[in-house]
């Protein structure tokens, strides 16, 4: 059986982590390792204990994409890749992976440790939330070898940052740094060297501190929504908000409003995110 590469893990408060555990090779991505992540995701799914999922690399690198040292050339000349990355099965092993990552119905978040290059760049752009540490660098730089995208970037990278920008990285292959990601919006937030796992798992944990229902609905109409017309993308929306209406969670949320009946209200630091406001 191959090795996975992979280290899947559980904190004791709810949030699940996918570490690429391959940094003698900068974390680049085999067969093995994408299974794994898709059944990872799988579990994480299926146990209502884990509420929010990371992505992260062991030591100095997110991810630095295919790994092109298992490519081959066919003996009729043509670019080949280890067996399952070719043809239908690389379409079937991509749309899969894609399907599962971005329908997960909790918040992912990508901790980028380092270089997010390809497929990591890619695999980066799948989550919900992206912290990088200032030293990370992003970048298409398949495109110097004549390899194209095949994890999804040519369609979600312009749905990230816009079609020019897009464009331009996609065409170029130029490598920005942490800083310009986050300009254009590819990162959410740039922390200091070394502390992008520590700060998305901050996150992670406080997002796992809030009530799922709610949140499950409105990141299934968010990426359902996404790229359609408005009016499909509120029926959609409508159509999400509808499954909580007259649910418990959401009558229990009412009465905790109602009735002033929340932790955050108490004297002490507020439990979870957002504003706080000093008590009367």
């Amino acid at each position: 059986m191959p090795e996975t590469h992979l280290r899947v893990e559980r904190d004791p408060d709810g949030v699940g982590r996918i570490v690429l555990d391959r940094p003698e090779a900068k974390n680049a991505l085999t067969v093995a390792m994408r299974d794994g992540v898709i059944e990872a995701v799988r579990s994480f799914r299926a146990d209502p204990k884990v509420r929010a999922v990371l992505i992260t690399g062991e030591g100095d690198s997110f991810c630095a994409g295919m790994d092109l040292s298992a490519s081959t050339v066919t003996q009729a000349g043509q670019a080949g890749f280890v067996p399952r990355l070719t043809s239908e099965a690389l379409r079937a092993g991509v749309q899969t992976f894609i399907r599962e990552l971005w329908e997960l119905d909790k918040p992912t978040i990508a901790a980028v440790n380092g270089v997010a290059y390809a497929g990591g760049l890619e695999w980066a752009c799948w989550t919900d939330l992206c912290v990088a540490d200032d030293h990370a660098t992003f970048g298409v730089t398949c495109r110097r070898w004549n390899i194209g995208l095949g994890d999804g970037g040519t369609q979600r990278l312009p749905r990230i940052v816009g079609y020019r920008v897009a464009m331009d990285l996609i065409l170029t292959g130029r490598v920005i740094g942490a800083h310009e990601a986050h300009r254009i919006g590819l990162v959410n937030e740039v922390v200091p060297r070394g502390t992008c796992l520590v700060r998305a798992r901050e996150l992670a944990h406080a997002l796992a501190t809030l009530p799922v229902p709610a949140m499950r609905t409105d990141k299934e109409a968010a990426a359902r929504g996404w790229g359609r017309p408005l009016d499909e993308g509120l029926e959609i929306e409508a159509e999400c908000f509808a499954r909580l209406v007259g649910g418990a969670e959401m009558a229990e949320g009412l009465r905790q409003f109602n009735e002033r009946d929340h932790p955050d209200r108490g004297d002490g630091p507020p439990s979870t995110p957002g504003l706080s406001r000093p008590h009367a």
